[in-house]
């Protein structure tokens, strides 16, 4: 008879680093964030779009710790590198598009606009990653970041947090609405198709600190 194989259970997590909790819990607060909104469609939608307002900016907190407890315990890694990017794109990438949405962000163009939001966070990390080791050759660290990080997005959640605050959202959005064509645009949309033009910009260079 053959022996019993070992259990394997959990033995991807008990692999972490420190540093690689940060990062899921980077991703636990942007995955909070998302489901704020969508509590917030059949509940309180002022108290679920804060919620989510806040998470976001919570999930950068961690996003600064993981580097940082990284670098400290000197545990960085391949998984850790992939592990960060994944969380990034959930908190800073799909929750912010999210919560537009739910803000009242939901029109053809607005939903274009945040696809197209996404899509540039999830190019601008995958670039990242595999320019970070060719850019990093000499110094032994990135130096500059090529487009603004995708952390960068932050900036949006809390604009737009602070618009919920005020009670301009959902028919009261700042800047109002437009028809053109077949569907409608909320003109604060157009803030998120800036920001992720600026993330995929190749021309424009950011000092790593």
């Amino acid at each position: 008879m053959s022996e019993p194989r070992p259990r394997r259970h959990f033995t991807m997590l008990r692999g972490f680093h420190l540093a690689d909790w940060f990062t899921l819990a980077n991703a636990a607060c942007g995955m909070g964030a998302v489901l704020a909104v969508l509590w917030s469609l059949d509940n309180d939608p002022r108290r679920g779009l804060l919620a989510a307002a806040l998470l976001i900016p919570l999930a950068l907190v961690f996003d600064v710790l993981d580097g940082r407890v990284a670098r400290w315990r000197h545990a960085q890694s391949p998984l850790g590198r992939e592990l960060d990017s994944l969380a990034d794109v959930v908190s800073f990438g799909v929750a912010p598009a999210a919560l537009a949405w739910g803000a009242g962000m939901h029109g053809l163009w607005d939903g274009a606009i945040l696809i197209y939001f996404v899509c540039c966070g999830v190019s601008r990390l995958a670039r990242y990653n595999i320019t970070a080791e060719a850019m990093s050759a000499d110094t032994g660290k990135v130096t500059y970041f090529e487009g603004t990080p995708i952390p960068s997005s932050v900036l949006l959640a809390l604009l737009v947090g602070v618009a919920v605050w005020l009670g301009h959202f959902g028919d009261a959005l700042w800047f109002g609405a437009v028809r053109l064509g077949p569907g409608e645009l909320h003109p604060f949309a157009l803030l998120f198709a800036l920001s992720g033009t600026l993330m995929v910009s190749k021309t424009l260079r950011i000092p790593k600190p």
